[in-house]
């Protein structure tokens, strides 16, 4: 009898654990697929690269973002804000996963919006910093780098509000950081002014834009890949496209890592001022 009970118990255990088993499984497949579909809405907002610029403008252009988790607080941007004037982008909202991409969503569109209605870079920071400051009850911040060219005389006007400092290649000559930072992150604090920097592009000058995902990347030994390393692979293939650029990176970044998790975004964007025709390059992750 006490066999009987024992068994008729366990058998009502084993149903018990399957009934929750199935239901934690549906609902896993849910968040996995709502995660999906966020993280194909997050790439749709990221530029087409077959119709962000018409035929003819100087310059080359590529792009990669590979985010840490189904959705990244990284972004970037470039469009044409009207026939001699390019803008360009990157960003890094504080965090990861769903916050931080919710975040990166409002922070894009307020940027973007600012910028088409004819702001210079210096104005958009500061007017979308109070915008971001009235409306961050989590107190997140993004640091992000914006860059307007003229592209008739390749004159940069940008600001970077708390963003690693890019890298520029004059024509024929090595990389080196640049462009450093001219004010507070974004978000961060409320009538923060910033002011914006220029400097002149010549035709074959290339600037190489990325998130602290790619110089804060780990190995098993939690040895950081670092700036020093970075710069080493840029100057090894200075003289390669922007695309085969970026790949190398990517490459000698993921080499690094190793069997490593990927516990940042990493996004990495390189324009070339060229002297004839452009092409734009995208990667998926």
């Amino acid at each position: 009898g006490f066999l009987a009970m024992g068994f008729h118990k366990m058998m009502g255990d084993v149903e018990q654990y399957i009934t929750e088993l199935t239901a934690a499984t549906k609902e896993k497949q849910r968040i996995h697929t709502e995660l999906d579909v966020a993280a194909h809405i997050q790439n749709g907002m990221l530029p087409d690269p077959r119709n962000a610029f018409p035929q003819g403008e100087p310059f080359r252009i590529s792009a990669k973002m590979c985010p840490a988790k189904y959705v990244a607080g990284d972004f970037y941007d470039y469009f044409l804000v009207d026939e001699d004037h390019a803008a360009f982008l990157i960003a890094d909202v504080s965090g990861k996963g769903v916050p931080a991409s919710l975040f990166m969503m409002v922070a894009k569109t307020l940027i973007h919006n600012q910028v088409c209605n004819g702001k210079q870079p210096g104005q958009v920071f500061t007017e979308v910093n109070q915008e971001l400051c009235r409306n961050n009850p989590n107190s997140m911040f993004v640091t992000a780098w914006l860059g307007i060219l003229t592209l008739s005389t390749g004159n940069l006007e940008y600001v970077n509000a708390g963003h690693n400092p890019p890298l520029l290649q004059k024509h024929g000559q090595d990389y080196r950081f640049a462009m450093e930072r001219t004010g507070f992150v974004l978000a961060g604090k409320e009538d923060a002014v910033y002011e914006q920097q220029s400097c002149h592009l010549s035709f074959g000058d290339t600037i190489f834009l990325y998130t602290d995902g790619v110089t804060e990347a780990n190995n098993p030994k939690h040895q950081l890949y670092g700036e020093d390393r970075l710069l080493n692979i840029l100057n090894r293939y200075k003289t390669a496209d922007v695309e085969k650029l970026l790949e190398a990176v990517w490459t000698d970044v993921s080499e690094h890592q190793g069997c490593a998790e990927q516990f940042d975004d990493i996004t990495m964007l390189a324009i070339r001022y060229a002297s004839a025709g452009y092409t734009v390059y995208f990667y998926e992750p």
